[in-house]
């Protein structure tokens, strides 16, 4: 079954994707490696989505067949249009602002461009700009890549449905070959 096989294909490459994708999510929620941060209230709220573990994470990878499948793809999208948000928004840190230290979310549109922003904004947590990018750039392509796959998924479902289960066997009947002393014969079953 042609259907079934692809099927079981996706399944396979989704869950190392699913993995991925709920470890950055996990790591973009603990900042310089400490909990404090998540528990003061001072991560992203796109990280405190946690789409990365229940949309990317879970979903995406556990479910198949059509409208698991398009479940899958929303799911899917919605991190990868999540971390896209988280990446161009920039992260929440204490920075030096014209009251004092403040927590924010001092980068704005362009800082992706200006690496020199990247170290001298934010006092705390300690390089919380690349921590951000590089989780919120792996979370937003795993689950962008895992839509594709999805997507891909519920097309081949619905052929499977349309066209039937067995629509892409192949059509050649298989022979039988009998051992006649040396020479072989080709019977059609």
């Amino acid at each position: 079954m042609c259907v079934s096989r692809c099927l079981q294909c996706i399944g396979v490459s989704l869950v190392p994707m699913a993995i991925i994708c709920m470890l950055s999510n996990v790591l973009l929620l603990l900042p310089d490696w400490k909990i404090h941060f998540l528990l003061e209230g001072h991560v992203t709220r796109e990280a405190t989505w946690a789409t990365g573990l229940w949309g990317s994470g879970f979903l995406a990878a556990v479910l198949s067949g059509v409208l698991y499948s398009l479940l899958g793809l929303l799911a899917s999208c919605t991190c990868s249009l999540v971390s896209a948000t988280g990446l161009s928004q920039g992260p929440l840190c204490l920075y030096n602002s014209s009251s004092g230290l403040t927590w924010g979310v001092p980068l704005h549109s362009g800082y992706l461009y200006n690496q020199s922003l990247w170290s001298g904004v934010c006092v705390e947590p300690c390089s919380v700009v690349q921590w951000n990018l590089v989780l919120f750039g792996v979370m937003g392509a795993t689950s962008a890549l895992q839509a594709v796959i999805c997507g891909f998924s519920v097309l081949n479902s619905l052929l499977g449905l349309i066209l039937g289960q067995g629509f892409c066997h192949n059509k050649v009947r298989t022979l039988l070959y009998l051992g006649v002393g040396s020479v072989c014969v080709g019977v059609r079953i």
